[in-house]
């Protein structure tokens, strides 16, 4: 039998099999950095303060867009108008016809993979509570798409 994510569009995923495509990374809470004359998103390695990184989740997840206004609760929808997702999430993947990474824990069976991998930004991420909003854009990372 093939896996969900392989027969099932996105839009038609129970919230389980959603959130089980979260590989924890942590890459969508990195903080990003707008240019007001362009438009142009720069990552930061500066993380939510939210997020725990010992296991890269959120700390607060079932509150979180309460807590922090600016995190968005992905949805099939929204997923559809973000161009700013790393290249290496599985919703993105999967939007684009793509398959999972063999460093996807639904891949490769344990969690570890994705830190083994170099993916997780647990082991070199700041949390925000550190940093001084004003140097935000010290931390800012020439790479875009936190890859």
């Amino acid at each position: 039998m093939e896996p969900f994510w392989k027969n099932k569009p996105l839009d038609s995923l129970s919230r389980e099999e959603w959130e089980a495509l979260c590989d924890s990374c942590g890459r969508c809470c990195l903080i990003k950095l707008e240019d007001v004359d362009t438009g142009e998103l720069c990552y930061t390695n500066i993380v939510c303060r939210h997020f725990d990184q010992a296991t890269g989740r959120c700390t607060c997840y079932q509150e979180r867009s309460r807590r922090v206004p600016e995190c968005l609760v992905l949805t099939p929808e929204l997923l559809q108008t973000l161009d700013w997702l790393p290249d290496t999430c599985a919703y993105r993947l999967l939007q684009e016809g793509r398959d999972l990474p063999d460093w996807h824990p639904l891949m490769s069976g344990h969690a570890e993979s994705v830190r083994e991998a170099g993916i997780s930004v647990c082991d070199h991420a700041v949390s925000e509570e550190y940093i001084h909003e004003d140097d935000w854009h010290l931390y800012a990372q020439p790479t875009g798409k936190g890859s």
